[in-house]
């Protein structure tokens, strides 16, 4: 209504200023022009809208107000002020609400608008006769965009499955030292860190391998320490992300084998040669995928000799992830990109036809937008604009909510499991990841459970973090076969 009432007058000002006499022709398309700008930015940010709107009026009412109240004060007239001037403010005026207008309209446009659309090459489409077997690479090439300097690095092509057993391709990244090491326990080579990246989007060109800084994610700075020492890191793109969808978000057992099958398939690459030994790591959908790593590298991938697993701030109980943080920016966000994921991946849940009446055209947006660079502020942007949640909570009482509950890593892991969390973490709060470590713990599963006071979900894993140091040094032990220590008494037998 805001949006249509200030199109309609702007376009009735312009035209009367036109018809009108020439002295306020000027001015009068002016302030139609700028009527017809602020129309185009209601509709970009209606929320924003509403509460500039309140303070408009709320601020004319107060002005209009003391204005009347200090008029009968005085008890005199005001002297009037010469036509002519009063002519020249009104032009001042008005350009200059015509120029905030504009400007406001191509701000917008800018932050709508992310990061320029970069579509997978050609390296992404599988070739005739991919093999049935799981973890064959398929397609390898050099890798310089984004490498720190003195490492090499590859993005890889690779067969692997969904979590119910049906043949995928998917692709990747591989990280390896300048020359060949040979620092692990079971075989000739490099030990190797798999790692399970953060949230990226949920569209192919949102792949981690087609970024600016394709190993950026997560604990980065410990992963250069470690590959500069001699380390091999190995990074899953995840079915859909690079190579054709859907990507299945949050969805576990999908995610690990995808891990769990690009390590097999970086074995394979020319230029590097692996030891057995893989410690996996992730962090927030990561975190998730490197835990259900840990659950199902004994039955689907006995050939890799599991380590430990680290997950720093994972998404652990999504039913709880799901409640709490719906109605933020953020929920909407994630809530965005589970719908348009789980919509394709489970169409039986019919997600799309339960999201609010007019909100699809956003969530198709939000979706469309990566996780990364300034597709960010767009994504962000668009989830600001919603007055409701994505999913209405009646939406978790079905099919949905079951699911959601399935992905909740449980179960034995039987390497030793870090799990890092920073307590002023506003996206995977702090709360409900020491229920899961409290409830995993009294399953029977050993955590070395940390928590950093101070940091939140991206400062946990940043270079300056106290996280790095003791990662660094928490990997490389278990690799040396250092017993795992220093388990939370919860987890203490």
């Amino acid at each position: 209504m805001l949006a249509a009432g200030l199109a309609v007058h702007g376009v009735v000002s312009a035209v009367a200023a036109v018809r009108g006499s020439r002295p306020d022709r000027a001015v009068g398309v002016m302030g139609g022009l700028a009527a017809l700008a602020a129309a185009v930015l209601a509709v970009a940010w209606p929320r924003l809208s509403v509460f500039v709107l309140a303070l408009v009026v709320g601020g004319w009412l107060v002005a209009t107000g003391l204005a009347t109240v200090a008029a009968a004060l005085r008890r005199r007239v005001t002297p009037r002020v010469p036509r002519g001037v009063r002519r020249a403010v009104r032009a001042l005026a008005t350009a200059g609400a015509l120029v905030v207008a504009l400007l406001a309209v191509a701000g917008t446009a800018w932050v709508y608008r992310g990061d320029a659309r970069v579509a997978p090459d050609g390296f992404y489409d599988p070739p005739a006769g991919v093999p049935a077997e799981p973890g064959r690479l398929l397609r390898s090439e050099p890798l310089e965009r984004g490498v720190p300097e003195g490492l090499r690095a590859w993005r890889i092509l690779y067969t692997t499955t969904d979590g119910e057993g049906r043949a995928q391709v998917a692709s990747g990244v591989v990280l390896a030292p300048p020359t060949q090491a040979t620092g692990g326990r079971t075989g000739d080579g490099s030990p190797v860190i798999a790692v399970g990246h953060g949230t990226t989007g949920v569209v192919p060109r949102c792949a981690p391998s087609l970024a600016a800084e394709p190993f950026a994610d997560g604990a980065s700075a410990a992963l250069e320490r470690l590959v500069r020492d001699g380390w091999v890191g190995v990074m899953s793109d995840y079915v859909g992300l690079g190579t054709a969808g859907p990507h299945a978000y949050l969805v576990g057992p999908d995610a690990a084998h995808h891990v769990l099958d690009a390590v097999r398939a970086a074995r394979e690459l020319d230029g590097t040669a692996l030891a057995d030994d893989v410690v996996v790591w992730g962090h927030s959908q990561g975190g998730h995928a490197a835990l259900w790593t840990g659950l199902l590298a004994p039955t689907y991938a006995p050939d890799v000799a599991l380590r430990g697993v680290a997950a720093f701030a994972p998404a652990t109980d999504l039913t709880s992830l799901a409640v709490d943080l719906a109605p933020t920016a953020i929920g909407k966000l994630v809530g965005a990109y589970l719908v348009a994921s789980w919509d394709e991946v489970y169409p039986e849940l019919g997600l799309r036809a339960q999201v609010p009446r007019g909100y699809a055209g956003v969530v198709d947006r939000i979706a469309d937008h990566c996780f990364l660079g300034r597709d960010v502020l767009a994504a962000f942007a668009a989830a600001t604009q919603l007055t409701s949640e994505v999913l209405p909570r009646s939406a978790l009482e079905g099919g949905l909510g079951e699911l959601l509950a399935a992905e909740t890593p449980s179960g034995e892991i039987d390497v030793p499991v870090l799990l890092a969390q920073g307590d002023a973490d506003l996206l995977v709060l702090p709360g409900q990841q020491r229920r899961f470590v409290a409830d995993w713990c009294a399953g029977g599963q050993a955590v070395d459970y940390r928590e950093y006071p101070g940091l939140d979900h991206l400062s946990l894993v940043a270079a300056d973090s106290p996280l790095t140091e003791e990662l660094v040094a928490w990997t490389r032990d278990r690799v040396a076969g250092v017993p795992a220590t220093s388990l939370p008494a919860s987890c203490q037998s």
